[in-house]
């Protein structure tokens, strides 16, 4: 478990009910974590049913609240926004909606067909939309709400080799932009969170060689690797009172790559 001691703490955070896609692994379970070490109430959801289990169990141990965890496959819509109200009915209205989830397989343009477009953009892009639409009566019952919406450096630096994935994450920051002018009104804030490379077990296990890190670190101004953590640090802040007219922003976490 990670040391929060040299960290803030944010009093707005207490309590406050918090739903993460994708949070059993990599970035996502570093997201609920953070949250339940700042006494939010988390709500999360995945298909990786034992990793889940685990990031729960851990977190009880620590002496936190058990997150209250749901199986759901994003590319089915109506159980993401069912899913999204039985939590709203165990734990209370979503208050901060945090869109993680997504899959950067690589992928040639050669070997795309439409079914594979499509597919990518469903579960990189279209679920992030959806999951807002089913929050968004009850952050405007409550005049307040935060959504953070995960984009990607990857288009912004030019990366190939994944170009539907590249698309739907371009498109993220379009979709924030016109949820936050929407919802202002509403005292709703919609963010953008741009990961750099972050060091996620899947990412270190596949992609991860010493001529990848060598290069990367050359083109940081930091010249350490980011890591989970790093982005829920940041995301913790933007869901907090502290942050209360930040809006309609891209927020990078690259260690200066960008």
């Amino acid at each position: 478990m990670t040391d929060t001691s040299r960290f803030a703490i944010y009093p707005s955070l207490k309590d406050r009910v918090v739903y993460i896609t994708g949070g059993a692994s990599g970035i996502g379970a570093a997201l609920v974590e953070h949250f339940a070490w700042q006494g939010a109430r988390v709500a999360f959801l995945d298909i990786l049913d034992e990793a889940a289990e685990a990031v729960c169990e851990k977190l009880a141990r620590a002496g936190h609240p058990k997150p209250y965890y749901q199986h759901c496959d994003l590319h089915d819509i109506p159980a993401l926004q069912a899913a999204i109200q039985q939590a709203a009915s165990a734990v209370g209205p979503i208050e901060v909606l945090i869109n993680n989830a997504a899959n950067d397989d690589r992928h040639s343009i050669e070997s795309v067909t439409p079914e594979y477009w499509d597919e990518r953009l469903q579960i990189n892009l279209r679920h992030q939309f959806f999951a807002a639409q089913a929050v968004i009566p009850m952050m405007k019952a409550a005049k307040k709400g935060v959504i953070l919406n995960f984009g990607s450096i990857s288009w912004h630096v030019g990366i190939g080799g994944m170009p539907a994935y590249t698309t739907a994450k371009a498109a993220v920051e379009g979709l924030t932009r016109g949820l936050a002018r929407d919802l202002g009104p509403w005292g709703i804030r919609v963010n953008c969170i741009i990961p750099g490379w972050v060091m996620t077990e899947r990412q270190m296990r596949l992609w991860l060689t010493p001529e990848a890190e060598a290069d990367l670190l050359k083109n940081q101004c930091l010249k350490e690797k980011v890591y989970p953590a790093d982005l829920a640090r940041l995301c913790l802040w933007l869901a907090a009172d502290d942050s209360r007219m930040c809006t309609s922003q891209n927020y990078i976490v690259d260690g200066g790559w960008m």
